[in-house]
């Protein structure tokens, strides 16, 4: 049998501020625009887990959902809603938090705790038109 997808959608909302500290105000005003004002901005985010993998013969899951979407909550949105990913997430503290690095970063928080034998992707969109993948 070929591999199967689970995919598992939460959503959280959180403020950042897209700055370079090695850049000048200027450079960053022209980079991130908007997003580098310095009183921040929010998004409500929403993040795709996908976990593929063969079906289990016992219990018929590539992975339990209940187990997936306990993950999810304790990793991602425990640290990351309702929270100025600058200011109070340590992984932002010197990364620069675009949607690109979120979603690394949650796949690297998720990834050691799920079987290294599943494929493991995030989709996150930070606006209904703007999303990233990861692994792409």
């Amino acid at each position: 049998m070929s591999k199967i997808a689970v995919y598992r959608k939460e959503h959280f909302n959180a403020a950042h501020r897209l700055h370079n500290p090695a850049l000048s105000a200027e450079e960053n005003a022209g980079l991130f625009g908007k997003c580098n004002l310095p009183n921040y901005h929010g998004h409500n985010y929403e993040v795709i887990v996908r976990v593929a993998g063969d079906l289990d013969p016992i219990t018929g899951y590539v992975i339990d959902t209940k187990t997936l979407s306990t993950l999810i909550k304790m990793e991602v949105l425990e640290r990351f809603d309702h929270r100025n990913l600058n200011l109070d997430v340590p992984e932002f503290k010197t990364l620069n938090p675009t949607a690109e690095n979120i979603a690394v970063v949650i796949y690297n928080l998720l990834r050691p705790k799920i079987d290294s034998k599943h494929d493991l992707k995030i989709t996150l969109y930070e606006t209904e038109r703007n999303f990233v993948e990861y692994p792409a």
